[in-house]
């Protein structure tokens, strides 16, 4: 079996408000793609918790208090040679210091006999 690793799945949670604007973000920028098909993506809504530190600067809740805000958990496939791009674009995006994000390997069907 040949692995050739041509896109990856990358997952990010989002605070609702702002979910719009990173999708957008994110596809622009060339995620988002299967086929003939753009702004392919997939969401499900959830429950975020952290705990920012002293040093943090959160955009939602306090210093050293515990916080539960609703999400939705955000996934699209996108090239490898785009995922620099597509990360920055996330990045400038998403209003949290420190988004969340996941970035998955995907093996296409052809690797498979």
């Amino acid at each position: 079996m040949q692995i050739d690793v041509k896109n990856v799945k990358i997952f990010v949670t989002i605070p609702l408000s702002s979910v719009k604007n990173v999708r957008n973000a994110v596809c622009d920028a060339g995620a988002g793609v299967i086929g003939n098909y753009t702004f392919c993506t997939y969401s499900v809504k959830g429950k975020g918790t952290f705990l920012p530190n002293d040093n943090a600067n959160p955009y939602i809740g306090k210093k050293s208090k515990f916080e539960e805000v609703k999400e939705e958990k955000l996934e699209f496939v996108c090239p490898v040679e785009k995922v620099k791009a597509v990360i920055t674009a996330l990045r400038k995006a998403h209003p949290y210091e420190e988004p969340a994000i996941d970035i998955v390997p995907l093996l296409d069907e052809a690797s498979f006999n």
